[in-house]
């Protein structure tokens, strides 16, 4: 029985097909579909991109908020250990360290022990060359430090002599107590930490 406001010649009182019962999903629809999922992926890679650019700056702008680690006092050992004229290597523990860093716990350093003026100085240098941080070994017949990575080479007292690093070897600052050699440690000394 028809209705009076429906009539048989009517398109729009035709079901229309739909994809679930066999039928086709007209071109405009799968056109939308495809467009919104396109648009979606792309909104994505943008939440995306921002994080990996937004998360570094945030972590940057909030670490002036961080407490520093605390530097420390530590212990070479006993001045004996350290003859006049000589430059030798020592390491100390990190007092940041936790008990599963093993040997990594522990930092070395060279100390050279000289005379100037009639006074008993030290210097103590971190191991690591000024240009990329690879460690630097002392070569008493030439006195001189020498980097094996990129051919760094620093004078006895620590300047730049040769090859690509920027300035000389960073220095601890250090002090004499109860016959005992000590240096702030704590964090590797760089140009924020030196009066250079």
């Amino acid at each position: 029985m028809e209705t009076p406001d429906m009539k048989p010649d009517d398109p729009a009182a035709e079901p229309k097909p739909c994809a679930c019962q066999g039928g086709a999903v007209p071109p405009e629809a799968e056109k939308s579909t495809r467009r919104e999922l396109m648009l979606k992926v792309g909104i994505g890679l943008n939440v995306v991109a921002g994080a990996m650019i937004g998360l570094p700056l945030i972590g940057y702008a909030l670490s002036s908020f961080v407490q520093k680690m605390p530097l420390a006092w530590i212990t070479l050992g006993a001045l004996e250990k350290f003859p006049v004229g000589t430059t030798r290597l020592a390491s100390y523990p990190n007092p940041n360290s936790r008990p599963w860093d093993g040997d990594t716990a522990m930092i070395p350093c060279w100390v050279r022990h000289f005379e100037e003026n009639g006074e008993q100085r030290f210097q103590v240098f971190a191991i690591n060359c000024a240009h990329l941080g690879c460690p630097v070994r002392w070569f008493e017949e030439s006195q001189l430090f020498l980097c094996p990575c990129h051919g760094g080479a620093y004078y006895a007292d620590g300047s730049y002599a040769a090859g690509p690093p920027p300035r000389g070897l960073y220095e601890y600052e250090y002090k004499v107590e109860n016959n005992e050699l000590l240096i702030k440690g704590g964090v590797l000394p760089t140009l924020a930490d030196t009066n250079v």
